[in-house]
């Protein structure tokens, strides 16, 4: 059983398995919510995808924010600034969405919700590589400790 354990506390530890599942959390929380908006509430709107993809990055970007800072790189320091960081990084993932949810849907024909799961992908790479080296990167001096 201690192996089990130690084997556990080894995955839980370690900070790709964590941004994984929490970024695996935030990203179906948006879908849905993405896919909530676009089916109910945007469905006979012209463009009415773009307004949900918006609303969706908007709630997603709160929620991640504190999720990668407390379960993932457990940083401390100054909140504000983190968050501009970290906003700017979901900046140019909402950038690139924007480019490619139009182009799938109006020049592809992909319905947008599918089109959104297929720009999903590219967004999470560029938010990762963001995220890790520059929203929440920090000198060897001011790393938090591991909890």
């Amino acid at each position: 059983m201690s192996r089990v354990r130690t084997a556990f506390r080894r995955v839980v530890h370690d900070e790709k398995v964590r941004f994984l599942a929490v970024g695996g959390t935030n990203t179906v929380v948006g879908f849905l919510l993405f896919a909530a908006f676009e089916s109910w509430i945007f469905r006979d709107v012209p463009y009415g995808y773009l307004i949900s993809l918006v609303l969706s990055y908007a709630i997603a970007i709160v929620l991640a924010f504190f999720l990668y800072r407390r379960f993932v790189f457990r940083v401390s320091g100054n909140v504000v600034t983190d968050f501009v960081r970290f906003v700017s990084v979901y900046a140019l993932s909402i950038g690139i969405n924007f480019l490619a949810l139009p182009a799938l849907v109006e020049i592809g024909g992909v319905p947008p919700i599918i089109a959104q799961a297929v720009v999903l992908v590219c967004t999470t790479v560029v938010s990762f590589v963001g995220h890790k080296f520059f929203s929440f990167r920090r000198s060897t001096r001011a790393e938090a400790p591991d909890l």
